[in-house]
């Protein structure tokens, strides 16, 4: 029997995927992290990037079309679902509408050599960080010379305490992003989101919708989920940091400051 390599190399990308997503996105441990958001270099004037997922179709997670306006074939079942009048039918389409996850570009305290990580969470802390930035006496913490440092405190779920806890407190003193201007050009070099959650097609899509509702059809060596947790281990960066006018001068040729 000659080997399938159509499904060989499927698997190899899917590993690929899994690796470049564990070492670009940044999940925090338990205990307290300082964290540094740092603007969005591929669309410079907002670096919260909301996107809608799909997370009980197939197998994995699916990022969903409609983060980009553009049509989802299961959002659309789940909108004609919750229009039938059937009260089981409008919970299953809750259940499948895409969900919304906000992902942020930051950099780690004492791992910045690391480069950029995605930071991803749900509408609590995304509504904290909103409120804050609206605040007049913070401004702006983004700015890569005038931000200011994230205290993130993460309480895993234990006991009596049925849900994790993410807790964040914006330092007081504005700063720059980095005074190293090898760390500067990793920010200015980030990957794009997309890398990590690529959009499927409307094919795909109703693919994993039918396998969804017939599961006895579909294919027993579908892909599993995809985890997102793990940081990558690199070699610390041992160089002397730049003069602070040198990584200036970096970030003003990306950001025209």
């Amino acid at each position: 029997m000659s080997l399938d390599l159509a499904a060989i190399k499927a698997k190899l990308t899917q590993l690929n995927k899994t690796d470049d997503r564990r070492n670009n996105l940044w999940k925090p441990e338990p205990g307290k992290q300082t964290i540094r958001i740092v603007p969005y270099v591929h669309r410079k004037e907002n670096p919260f990037l909301e996107m809608y997922f799909h997370y009980d179709i197939a197998k994995r997670s699916m990022l969903s079309p409609s983060t980009f306006g553009n049509p989802d074939p299961v959002l659309e079942f789940a909108e004609k679902l919750k229009k039938t009048g059937d009260k089981d039918e409008w919970v299953m389409g809750r259940k499948i509408e895409p969900k919304m996850r906000t992902y942020v570009p930051v950099i780690v305290r004492g791992k910045e050599s690391e480069g950029v990580k995605f930071w991803g969470f749900g509408k609590t802390v995304y509504s904290e960080l909103l409120s804050i930035i609206s605040d007049p006496d913070y401004g702006d913490i983004t700015d890569v010379m005038n931000g200011r440092d994230i205290n993130v405190e993460f309480i895993p779920a234990e006991g009596s305490e049925r849900f994790p806890k993410t807790s964040i407190r914006v330092k007081p003193n504005v700063s720059p992003a980095t005074t190293d201007k090898a760390v500067a050009e990793k920010i200015v070099n980030q990957i794009k989101i997309t890398d990590l959650f690529p959009e499927p097609t409307y094919d795909e899509l109703e693919q994993a919708l039918a396998e969804w509702m017939n599961p006895e059809n579909a294919d027993s060596d579908a892909q599993t989920p995809s985890s997102t947790n793990g940081e990558a281990k690199t070699e610390s960066n041992t160089s002397e940091p730049q003069k602070k006018e040198d990584v200036s001068e970096a970030f003003n040729d990306l950001f025209n400051q």
